[in-house]
């Protein structure tokens, strides 16, 4: 029988802890790597994975190589999001697609909570003056002291709100598209913080910090552009951990250069590696996609999506099949 044949896209694998990669090998299957060790263009993937049965993915656009590659049977996404994956094309094509939805969770909004005390508090730009001899001594507003908006409360837009009451913030404005009255209140409830669920636009004109938590989708994608941002307030936060795309770069750069927000911080870009404009400006914190960059939520998720590949094709029940929901969610 000849062994299975698998691409691993996503970089870095195994490099932190090598169990992911070591259970993949006892397999005797033939494992092949990312050689350019970064992130792949969608065409390099489909080059490297031409005549693969399955990929480890990253957060590539898989479009060509599903195109260039009639045998592949499984994706395994290292990671939650699905926008670089057609799944309705996979649908078509009769490919699997798993991910691992539950490991970078925790990974998320410890970042999340930190890039807000850390723009609130104007943390990078004491540490930008610091080193240019300054001493300002910045000043910003306490969490607690500030109305919160969390658009978008799944896995970890709920976490967020969990960890946010702590700080016994002055209210949180929420905004799902389905109905989380049960799980906030759970939540929140016995702590007696303050909250509700409203619509977007009170969310964008009544925040001292708006933090997103929704999947890029047709119905996200530019869900902040210049309209939304006519209504934040001048001294308003914005906070992007989920996905490039959701908020329109150019509209973001527009408003933070002319200062008609207080700032923002981004993690996810529409092309990455990032080397747009904003990385101009002083009011913005630009990090590098790394909110699932723990320790233990990489090796989750690496050895959760290792493990998908061989429980496909030792016939086996899938843990984290992409549920028929996020196939619908795809629909134009």
């Amino acid at each position: 029988m000849t062994p299975h044949k698998i691409f691993i896209s996503t970089y870095p694998f195994g490099f932190y802890d090598p169990e992911p990669m070591e259970i993949l090998q006892k397999t005797g299957w033939e494992i092949i790597v990312n050689p350019l060790k970064r992130k792949l263009t969608p065409h390099e993937v489909a080059d490297f994975a031409k005549d693969v049965d399955g990929i480890i993915a990253g957060t590539e656009d898989l479009t060509p190589l599903i195109q260039a590659n009639p045998k592949l049977k499984i994706i395994s996404r290292v990671g939650i999001g699905l926008d670089s994956v057609p799944l309705k094309l996979c649908k078509e094509r009769g490919i699997t697609v798993a991910y691992t939805p539950d490991a970078v969770t925790m990974a998320v909004v410890e970042l999340t909570i930190g890039l807000m005390v850390s723009l609130t508090r104007k943390v990078h730009l004491a540490d930008q003056e610091l080193k240019k001899g300054g001493w300002s001594r910045f000043t910003g507003k306490r969490l607690g002291e500030s109305t919160i908006g969390i658009i978008g409360a799944g896995r970890v837009g709920l976490n967020v709100i969990r960890i946010l009451s702590e700080f016994r913030v002055k209210t949180l404005l929420i905004n799902d598209l389905k109905d989380k009255k049960r799980e906030v209140s759970e939540i929140l409830d016995h702590k007696n913080i303050n909250y509700k669920f409203v619509e977007k636009e009170e969310i964008y004109s009544s925040s001292d910090i708006i933090s997103l938590h929704v999947p890029l989708t047709h119905k996200t994608r530019n869900l902040i552009g210049e309209k939304e941002f006519d209504k934040f307030r001048n001294d308003a936060f914005l906070i992007n951990t989920s996905r490039g795309g959701i908020v329109n770069e150019k509209n973001l750069y527009e408003v933070l250069k002319e200062n008609r927000i207080g700032g923002a911080a981004v993690d996810v870009f529409e092309i990455e590696p990032y080397k747009g404009n904003l990385i101009e400006l002083e009011n913005v914190i630009l990090t590098q996609h790394m909110g699932s960059c723990s320790y233990d939520c990489r090796l989750l998720m690496e050895r959760g999506a290792a493990e998908e590949v061989i429980r496909f094709f030792e016939n086996k029940d899938l843990l984290n099949p992409v549920p028929e929901e996020e196939y619908q969610n795809q629909i134009v």
